[in-house]
This record gives structure tokens, sequence and C-alpha cells, in this order.
């Protein structure tokens, strides 16, 4: 008998992505450059596939901490990707009466883990403007005595970095521990993790995904020893497997190669950020993701009316009343943000009072997501 909880939740829904423009998932929109694929698909083809894992991953957590800038005093945990070191930290932290608390909206595997684990998941809402709202955290935090906080940083779906004071508070306030997740540092102005000796119950968690290898299905924790060692414990034997972690150290000896294409989404961010705000009734919020947050008139029928031609995006208006007509844009390559921006002008100019084209329905083929 599956639990009732279970019975009741909605499966993570991924829309098919054929023939569109997929700016849904915040993904790199470049791939591995021509160059490399020769040398990348001999290190493949060499890889023993008879053999299980290396279990300590003891090249691939050097790679990583030399090109992460990981402290060397700090231990560090491999995951198949984040949603994985998610779960873990919620197993870990599981018990009665324990309480999983995060800024929200956010990341929404934040709640689906803890109450997967049997805990009880406190979002606190965000400040206008979607902001960290300091005293309503402080006092979530003295109320609720959570185990576990996170703070996605920059934030998803919003887009901007948490202000670093506010930060500097949660960590003395929280008595459990504090999880920034970093996943979309390559386009980030800072990071959490040289302050990682400084705070004792600090965890800063990353993924390759955002930097351009979402298939490889590869995150990382680092923070104090004893806690890594203790979430090692319930880390499944051979997590990570061995193309994933040949894939990951060849990646990892040609950095400068994501580098470069992080830096042009940056650029491009910019860019379609001017053009987005150009539009009637458009509202851009400020970005330091690979992402932005719009909020458009009829966002859901605007949703429809990309996806009739071709365009994917992420409504995230269910999500949280904050985010009511929001709508979350991948950046994507030239082209494709060109594409985008040819579909809106159509939508949001060309068409009388600048409203959606009749009869577009959000959700008419079933594929309206309801997560982010």
């Amino acid at each position: 008998m599956l639990r009732a909880d279970v019975l009741a939740m909605s499966a993570y829904h991924v829309p098919a992505a054929d023939g569109f423009v997929k700016l849904d998932a915040m993904e790199n929109p470049y791939p591995l450059p021509d160059a490399l694929r020769d040398a990348f698909a001999r290190r493949l083809a060499a890889v023993p596939l008879n053999r299980y894992p290396v279990p300590d991953y003891a090249a691939l957590k050097a790679a990583i901490r030399d090109r992460f800038g990981v402290p060397a005093a700090c231990g560090l945990i491999l995951g198949n990707g984040s949603d994985e070191l998610i779960s873990l930290l919620s197993v870990a932290t599981a018990r009665p009466g324990a309480v999983v608390l995060s800024a929200w909206p956010s990341f929404v595997m934040y709640q689906v883990s803890a109450q997967l684990a049997g805990s009880r998941f406190v979002g606190v809402p965000l400040a206008p403007g979607f902001g960290l709202d300091r005293a309503a955290m402080l006092a979530a935090i003295e109320r609720e005595a959570p185990a576990l906080v996170y703070l996605s940083y920059p934030n998803n779906p919003t887009g901007a970095c948490f202000d670093d004071g506010v930060i500097r508070d949660i960590l003395a306030a929280a008595p459990g521990l504090v999880v920034i997740d970093e996943a979309y540092q390559p386009f980030a102005p800072r990071t959490w993790m040289p302050a990682l000796e400084r705070h004792p119950d600090l965890l800063v968690m990353r993924t390759v995904s955002k930097l351009g290898l979402a298939g490889l299905r590869l995150g990382f924790m680092a923070g104090a020893p004893d806690w890594i060692g203790q979430l090692d414990k319930v880390r499944p034997p051979y997590n990570v497997n061995v193309l994933t972690e040949a894939a990951a150290l060849f990646a990892l000896e040609h950095h400068a190669v994501f580098d470069a294409q992080a830096a042009t989404i940056r650029a491009e961010r910019a860019v379609l950020a001017d053009r987005l705000a150009r539009l009637p009734g458009v509202e851009v919020f400020a970005s330091d993701a690979n992402f932005l947050l719009l909020r458009v008139p009829q966002a859901p029928a605007v949703w429809q009316a990309l996806r009739d031609r071709r365009v994917l995006v992420k409504d995230v208006g269910r999500m949280h009343a904050s985010l009511h007509d929001c709508l979350r844009i991948t950046v994507g390559a030239p082209q494709e943000n060109a594409t985008l921006l040819a579909a809106l002008d159509e939508i949001l100019v060309q068409r009388p009072g600048g409203s959606p084209p009749e009869g577009s329905r959000p959700g008419s083929d079933g594929a309206h997501p309801t997560t982010p």
C-alpha cells in the first residue's frame, strides 16, 4: 500500500521539447565544441564499464576542489545531481518534529524532499522585490528551530542573489545546518565557498548542470568534514557512475571552454533583459543567474501563445501568490533569444491592445506546468 501523501502528489512534469526552442530549464544552450568531441569520445571509450566506480572518487574530487575553489580543510561529497544531495540532507535530518525551512518561493525540491522524508517544510515568504525578509526569516528560525535551512543563491525562480548581511544573520541564528545552493554560480558575481571555514554549520552546494553539463547529473557539496562524514553515511554506494566521472574529469580539464560560454550567457542576459523590458506591460526582475523572471499581462495565455509558436518557457505563476503573472525564461543562444523576442512582439505588440490571441488557453493540451 502506497503512502497517502505519495498518492496525493503530482509527478514532476517535464514537457516534450522536440522541435521547440527550449527556454524552460535553465540549460546552457552551447554544446561541447567540435574540436573536443573526438578526444571526449576516446576518453569515454576507454572507461572500464565492467567495473564499479572507485568508491572515494578521489581524482574527481581533487579536480572539483581545484576548479571551484573548495577550501582545503573542507569535506566534499558528490551526488547524482544536486537533487540527490538534497535528498541525502532530508534523510539525514529527518526525525519526529523536524523542520526544514527555506525562503519562499524557491527550488521546489527542498519542499518535496523534506516532505517525503517525513519532515515538516516551512516556506518563509520573500520580501517585496524578492529579497530576503530579515525579520520574517529570523522569527521563523526562532519559532521553528529548523534542522535545515536552504538559501538558493541566486534564487530560483526569482534570479537574484540574496543580501549577504541577512545571510550572515541567518547563519548566526540557525540552530542547525544552513545550505547555500549555488546552482547558478557560474553566472553570479560572488560565492559563499570561501566562507566555509568561518561558518562550521554552513554547507555550499553546487552542480555542473548549469555550467553546461546538465546531462551528466553531477552535484557536489562542501562543508566541515564532520558534517560531510555524517552525510556520507546515507549516500548510496557508487552513486556517481563511471561515465559521469570520466566525462566530468574531461570537462574540468577544459573548464576554460565552459567559462567562456558562461561569459557569453551573462552578456546575452543583459541584452535580453533590455529587449524584454521594452515590450509593453513587461516587468523584468534583476538576475544573477542564466534566466530572467518577468511579469507580463495574462502570463498563462502568453505562455500558451509562445508554446503555440514552438517556444517553451516556464509559467511559475502557480507556485506562489507573489509570482502571479510571472514567466521564467532561460537565456538562450542569440538566435533562440531572437526567436523568443519575435514571438513576444507578435503576441504583445502586434495584437490589438497588446493582448494574447483569443483562444490561447493555458493547459489546453494538458502540458501546463504546475512546478518550477
